[in-house]
Formats: structure tokens, sequence, C-alpha cells
């Protein structure tokens, strides 16, 4: 037995706001374990489902919405699924991004309302005229405990971002762009909505919001332009037109920082969430404008969501995307050669425990000083 005592364990974490294709789908397949591909996106759009039915019970803004369900994600890059209820990831996703938000809410406030969106028998027998539980009525032991493993879990949150709480979403940048390309105002509202939709994928964690801005803009103009006919939208730049603009290179790359292959990958990303929620008619609409953030606006009783398009025309334009799209260019961390290299096994493990000393640093490591 070596008599050396053992060092203590040191390290240092840089915060990385983007991630690349190759980089996700290497720690997605890590974290899903025996889970299908498919039953990890049904659990990812759950836990979005249920951040929008708590933003939209509470009063929140988009962006804390938004944000919670971008934390939700980048979670799970590091942890495994199976580790976790989805429920318990969610509402503490959401209490950071309400910090991050400055719309901060404390724990027992998040603790009562997702009660009432988790448990709706409970909540029927409230004589709260919102559905709210009284928290007070609950066993108080259960409370503290679901109080307890939010708060832990918010310390795994907050390690994976380096406790870094810069937030950038896509949102404002959706209006300047669309003003920018003078579209009209049918675009515009449908690009905002897909902005919103991005966020119940990875989108946001691989591209700039920028970046997902403009793909959310591209998208809006193909799904207004494709097998339709040219509308006559006097001032506006037609869908058509930017459509065609925004599908091949030019100096729009250089005015905007896009490329034309990363608003492609947007794209086929947004258009299968998009046939996704034709198969499943309980999904909830985005908000329609900009100035109707509450993810829980319906339809009258007895009336089905209106639908723009149907499943074969998406599979359509996919298909014709596929045969015309450009090949996507290579990606890597900043400073490293090794897309995995950033992400060692032992450590991910280091997050969340008291051994040693982590140092977390704000940015990567060629910005911070700490790359090659």
């Amino acid at each position: 037995m070596d008599p050396t005592p053992r060092q203590p364990l040191s390290s240092s974490k840089y915060h990385l706001p983007y991630f690349s294709p190759s980089e996700v789908a290497i720690l997605s397949a890590k974290q899903r374990g025996k889970f299908s591909i498919h039953q990890e996106e049904r659990q990812r759009q759950n836990a979005c489902s249920f951040l929008e039915a708590m933003g939209g019970r509470i009063g929140f803004p988009r962006k804390t919405i938004a944000m919670a369900q971008l934390l939700y994600h980048r979670f799970h890059l590091f942890f495994p699924l199976k580790d976790f209820i989805y429920t318990d990831v969610a509402l503490a996703a959401l209490f950071v991004s309400t910090k991050m938000q400055d719309t901060l809410k404390k724990p027992r406030d998040l603790l009562a309302v997702s009660y009432a969106v988790r448990f709706p028998e409970l909540a029927a027998k409230t004589k709260h005229p919102t559905g709210e539980i009284d928290i007070d009525t609950m066993d108080p032991a259960i409370v503290e405990q679901d109080r307890q493993k939010l708060l832990a879990i918010e310390r795994l949150l907050l390690e994976t971002i380096c406790f870094n709480f810069t937030s950038r979403l896509c949102f404002p940048y959706v209006i300047k762009i669309a003003k920018r390309l003078a579209a009209s105002k049918k675009v515009a509202q449908l690009a905002w909505r897909l902005s919103i939709d991005s966020h119940r994928t990875l989108i946001p964690l691989q591209y700039p919001p920028h970046t997902v801005a403009m793909g959310s803009i591209y998208v809006a103009a193909l799904l207004s332009s494709f097998e339709q006919t040219q509308e006559d939208d006097s001032g506006a730049t037609s869908s058509h037109d930017i459509a065609q603009m925004l599908h091949e290179h030019g100096a729009w790359e250089a005015s905007f920082q896009c490329q034309v292959d990363d608003l492609e990958a947007i794209a086929h990303a947004l258009i299968d969430l998009i046939g996704q929620g034709l198969q499943n008619p309980a999904t909830k609409p985005s908000p329609r404008t900009p100035s109707s953030p509450s993810a829980t606006a319906s339809t009258a009783p007895g009336k089905a969501t209106p639908r723009l398009y149907d499943a074969d025309q998406l599979l359509r334009l996919k298909i014709k995307l596929r045969e015309t799209e450009h090949e996507p260019r290579a990606r890597n961390p900043i400073g490293r050669a090794d897309p995995t290299a950033g992400h060692r096994s032992d450590d991910i493990a280091m997050l969340g425990r008291n051994e040693g000393t982590v140092r977390f640093m704000f940015g990567p490591p060629a910005v911070v000083g700490g790359g090659s």
C-alpha cells in the first residue's frame, strides 16, 4: 500500500457557450444510456411542455421560459437521463433562469405551482381562483425534500454553466433582422414563433442567437413560400425572395455573420419539430406575436389549432432542401483540435463534488488563456 497521502484533486472548468454538432451527438449518446433516441426526444419535449405550463401559470416572460429550456438541454449533455426525473431538472432550470433573467421566484413558490401542474387532481380541489395549491396544506416533509432536491440540482446546473450568468437569446435579433430584410409582418410573426420553438431543440446550444434568429426567418420564409402563390405585400420583400437569397452563398453571410449551411441545419431541425407537433395534436401552439409571450394561448373550446402546413408538404420541403443543400463545414471547439477533448469523463465526474479544487472559468480555453 502506498503510504503517500492522496493529493486533493484540482481542475479548471471552462464555460463553452456553444457546442459543435459532433460534440452534441457524442455527449447526448453518452448521457442517453439505454434510452432510445425516441425516448430521449419524448422526455425532452415533456420537460419543455412542463416549463411552458409553469411559465404560463406564473406569468414569466418568454426569455425566462426559453432560458430554462436551454439550461435543461445543457444539463443533460453532462448528466445521464436515467439519474434524474425530468420535472425535477426542469424546475431547477427554471429557478436558475429566474436568477439569470431577473424574474426571481422563491423555491417554495415554484414548488407550489409545480404541484398544480403535475397533480391536476389536487389543483381541482383547491379554492384558489387560479388553481394554485396552498403549499402549507401539504406534508412539510415532502415539501422540504423537494426543496432540497431543487437546490441540489441547481448547484449542478450552476456548475455546468461555470456560474456564468451572461445570457443572450435570439428574440431581439428576429425583430431586427426581419426589419433589415424588409420581411412582411406574416413572415416576421412566424419567425418569432419558430424562434420560440427552437428552444425545444438543441439548436441554441449549437449556434449563437443571431444565427438562430436568421434560421428562424429562413424557415418562416420557406413555409410561407413553398408551394404557395407569390404574395402581394406592398413595401415588403416577398418570402420567395428571402428564401431564395438565404438558400445561396452571398454577401448577406458577411453582413449578418451567418453561414448558409448553418441555416440549413437549423431548418431541418425546426421542420422535424413541426412534424412532431403535427403528429401530436395536444401540442400547444407557440405565441402568435412578440406582444403575446404567454405559452398558454389556446383556441376556443371544440376548435382545433389551425395548421399552416401538413405532414406531406413538410416531407416534400425536406426532400427539396436535401437535394440542394450545401456541404456543412467542419466545426471544432475553440482552442481544441479534438472535439471531445474538453469533455473527459473524469472531469465531468468532478461536477457537484466537494473534493479538491475546481476553478470555473467564464469562457472557452482560447478566450480566457487556457488553450492552445
